[in-house]
């Protein structure tokens, strides 16, 4: 028997990356999935993606922008209306339009980090309580980022909504127990297509440092997502797993 025979799980931004990563985890531990995201072609081709690996869980696409509760409750709607069920929900998609000096950044663009990144979370938390989890229980994991736990001097507002996300993890654990479990991971640098700028001309040198010399990858973080939407993690709640190779642990002032 899989790990989530017959569960449901919604995976916002689940087209690409980290979020298509965790649908096909999940699809393959016989979960069906339900992936949402912005752009239907993206949606369609990672469709066709996963029904190509050989695995028991349905695919359902949802077009849908996470920073708008009306989409989001549309999404769930869906779920529900198709498979009767939502077990599972990812909090994956996240937005970063402004890179410089927190005192250089300008209202429309803290709204809309804000809104997707936090408020958003919460819009899709409750349409799946409110839907399914008050009565039958579930697991919902936030996707927060390394970037809480640090400074850096070019997404510091980025990096402040992903510790707010920490924070609102540990605060609806608290409310929604004992029937959801809610938890976070924060991954380091993944080598996605969205952070090949950051990492693909420096590999060598952001891996010589770190304890295990290597960046990690969407499965590394599917891996955890799995981990914590599954009954292995029954007694887990309100946590922040941290999935960075061993970053934050590296002393300061320390040359290699």
């Amino acid at each position: 028997m899989n790990m989530l025979d017959g569960r449901v799980a919604v995976i916002t931004g689940g087209s690409r990356g980290i979020g298509l990563a965790i649908a096909r985890a999940y699809r393959s531990a016989g979960a069906h999935v339900v992936i949402a995201a912005r752009k239907p072609e993206g949606l369609a081709a990672a469709r066709a993606e996963l029904l190509r690996a050989e695995a028991g869980g349905d695919v359902h696409t949802v077009v849908a922008n996470a920073g708008e509760p009306d989409q989001a409750q549309r999404c769930v709607d869906q779920t529900m209306e198709r498979f009767g069920r939502l077990d599972i929900l990812v909090n994956n998609a996240a937005t970063n339009p402004y890179h410089g000096d927190l005192l250089d950044l300008d209202l429309p663009r803290a709204e809309k980090t804000v809104r997707v990144n936090q408020y958003g979370m919460i819009a899709w938390t409750s349409c799946a309580w409110k839907a399914a989890m008050a009565e039958h229980g579930g697991a919902v994991i936030n996707i927060a980022s390394v970037g809480g736990l640090i400074v850096d001097p070019h997404i510091g507002y980025y990096n402040a909504t992903k510790a707010a996300m920490m924070h609102m993890t540990r605060q609806l654990a608290y409310e929604l127990g004992p029937k959801a479990r809610v938890n976070a991971i924060a991954p380091g640098l993944i080598k996605t297509e969205l952070a090949r700028a950051v990492w693909e001309a420096r590999e060598s040198i952001l891996t010589a440092k770190l304890p295990l010399r290597r960046l990690g990858t969407p499965e590394d973080v599917a891996d955890a997502a799995l981990f914590l939407a599954s009954d292995a993690s029954s007694w887990i709640t309100g946590q922040t797993f941290v999935i960075d190779g061993g970053a934050t642990v590296l002393p300061i002032g320390v040359e290699e």
